[in-house]
């Protein structure tokens, strides 16, 4: 594999992101799902669902077809890579597992090395105690102290229960994969709806990692839509726009230039906390 020092010089990146626990406002799943559809990526490998996935827990869908024909579409994860068979950018998309964690793990990382995968970038979104007025706060770090020096990077000090990503990225790390994980917080008072706030914000730190622009599309747009949104059904209700002031005086005082890196990670920390709270990770 290669050194984490050599993070761009040549060789497969792969991109990662999961549907359910990690990706509130479907945040992470959309910017890979932008990802793979812009490059035109296609399927190299699919995991078998059977030995994973709960389906009365991740049912499969119904839908009819271009022809009109009703399919059945299963849960999946599946690593897609260049056509060409290239280096290159690679994504691995899908749904969370609910089951069989350690032998799904073994799986992706024998398909990782048959891809040639040199490094992995994983990203997540949180439900967060965040204004949606504010620039979408997105943290990344490692474990790898040669990519955290070579991008100036933190080290995540959380402690708690982890969702496939980070099981994925442990096990990554450990087999000489070096990794970042880049994750979004999304106000948590509009969980129920897409945020391509959190999306545009996840596209633009990915930039940093690998050598690709992700064109934007209608995002920029979409993201200032479901901004407006949010003012508007805040403007009828009294109790809710109070709330979002508080969040947004929490987030000033964060961003002022008194506050330290520490405090910035310490508020991160809090954010993973309310999620596990909130979230409850599947058993």
């Amino acid at each position: 594999m290669q050194a984490a020092d050599d993070w761009s010089s040549g060789g497969a990146t792969l991109v990662v992101a999961f549907e359910g626990w990690n990706d509130a406002g479907e945040a992470a799943s959309t910017a890979v799902r932008a990802l793979r559809d812009q490059l035109g990526l296609v399927p190299l490998a699919e995991v078998e669902p059977e030995d994973y996935f709960d389906y009365q827990f991740n049912r499969p869908i119904s839908a009819l077809d271009e022809k009109g024909e009703r399919v059945i579409t299963w849960p999946s994860v599946v690593l897609s890579g260049p056509l060409d068979g290239g280096d290159g950018v690679h994504v691995l998309l899908g749904t969370e597992p609910s089951r069989g964690w350690k032998t799904f793990t073994e799986e992706v990382l024998d398909a990782v090395s048959v891809a040639g995968i040199e490094r992995i970038v994983f990203l997540g979104a949180m439900l967060a105690d965040v204004p949606h007025t504010r620039p979408i706060a997105v943290f990344a770090s490692s474990e790898n102290s040669a990519v955290r020096e070579r991008f100036d990077l933190e080290r995540s000090s959380y402690e708690g229960p982890v969702g496939i990503i980070s099981v994925l990225g442990d096990a990554a790390e450990r087999a000489g994969i070096p990794t970042v994980s880049i994750w979004a917080s999304v106000p948590h008072y509009v969980h129920n709806a897409p945020s391509p706030k959190a999306t545009l914000a996840l596209i633009q730190k990915l930039e940093d990692f690998i050598d690709a622009r992700i064109d934007r599309g209608s995002l920029v747009e979409d993201a200032a839509a479901w901004e407006r949104g949010i003012d508007e059904l805040a403007s009828d209700d009294d109790d809710m726009t109070a709330y979002i002031e508080q969040l947004e005086q929490a987030r000033d005082t964060v961003d002022s230039p008194e506050a330290s890196g520490e405090a910035i990670a310490e508020e991160f920390e809090k954010y993973l906390r309310k999620r596990d709270d909130d979230q409850p990770p599947t058993p």
